[in-house]
C-alpha cells in the first residue's frame, strides 16, 4: 500500500511544480489513432510503437532530428518505407493523436486555480517530444499555468537538473521554495530532491495502467492518492500555528 500523506516540507512553498503526463492527466496509454498513424507509414502498429519507446528520451531531449526526420528514421527501423508526404501527414497527426490520449483529471483545474488563489504560481515540467508544447495552449490549464518546461526545448530530460532549475527561473523561486508532484516517471522525483524541491509522489489508482519509462521504483518518500491531497498538504502545512 502507498505510505500515508505527508507534510514533506518545514516551510510552506513559494510554488508548486507538476509532471505533466500522468500527473494532471489521468493514465497515459496509446489510442487508436496511433495505430492509423503507423500504418499510414508501412509500419505494423507493434515494431513502429517499440521503436517510439526505444528513442523516447532522444526524441524527447531534441537528439533525434527534426519530427519528420526522427519519424523517417523511427519508420525506416520498423519496416517502413513512407513518402515525404506521408511523414508530413504523421507528423501533424500526432499533435491531435497526442492530445486524443490527454485526458486532465477532474480535480486538475480547480486544484489549480486554489493554488493561483492562494498566490502560489504553477508551472509544468514534461518530458515530452513537439506535440505537447503545439496543444498545450487548447488545454484548459493553459491559462492557470505560471511556467511551461518542456524536455525537447530544454534539451534535456528529467532528472537531469536543468529541467527543474529551468521552472524555478521561470517563476522566479529557489528550489528549496518549490514543491514538486509527480507519478514518478523518468526519476523525476529524485532529480527534483536532489536540485532542492520538496516532494510528493501522485499515487492515484488508474496509475496502474500508465504508460511511464524509468519509474523511480525505489522512491520511499511521501506520497498522495490524489491532487486534493496536495492541495490539502500545502494548506496543512500554510496554516498558521
Amino acid at each position: 500500500m502507498p505510505a500515508p500523506l505527508m507534510n514533506p516540507i518545514a516551510a510552506p512553498p513559494r510554488a508548486v511544480v507538476f509532471d505533466f503526463f500522468g500527473t494532471l492527466t489521468t493514465a497515459v496509454r496509446r489510442g487508436p489513432r496511433h495505430a492509423v498513424i503507423a500504418r499510414l507509414l508501412g509500419c505494423d502498429p507493434e515494431a513502429f510503437f517499440g521503436e517510439l519507446d526505444r528513442t523516447f528520451y532522444l526524441r524527447a531531449a531534441d537528439r533525434y532530428g527534426q519530427p519528420i526526420d526522427a519519424l523517417r528514421r523511427v519508420a525506416y527501423a520498423a519496416g517502413g518505407r513512407p513518402a515525404l508526404a506521408e511523414l508530413a501527414y504523421a507528423v501533424e497527426s500526432r499533435v491531435d493523436a497526442v492530445h486524443a490520449d490527454t485526458v486532465l483529471r477532474p480535480e486538475t483545474v480547480p486544484v489549480l486555480s486554489a493554488l493561483r488563489r492562494r498566490g502560489m504560481p504553477v508551472a509544468v515540467v514534461s518530458d515530452c517530444w513537439y506535440e505537447l508544447p503545439a496543444f498545450m495552449p487548447r488545454l484548459g490549464i493553459a491559462p492557470l499555468l505560471d511556467g511551461c518546461v518542456y524536455s525537447v526545448e530544454v534539451g534535456h530530460c528529467k532528472p537531469h537538473p536543468a529541467m527543474y532549475l529551468e521552472a524555478c527561473r521561470q517563476l522566479r523561486v529557489d528550489p528549496d521554495e518549490c514543491l514538486y508532484v509527480g507519478d514518478g516517471g523518468s526519476r523525476e522525483l529524485s532529480g527534483a530532491r536532489e536540485v532542492g524541491m520538496a516532494t510528493v509522489r501522485l499515487a492515484a489508482p488508474d496509475l496502474a495502467g500508465h504508460l511511464i519509462f524509468r519509474g523511480d521504483h525505489e522512491w520511499s518518500g511521501p506520497v498522495a492518492r490524489s491532487l486534493a491531497d496536495v492541495l490539502a498538504m500545502v494548506d496543512r502545512v500554510s496554516a498558521p500555528i
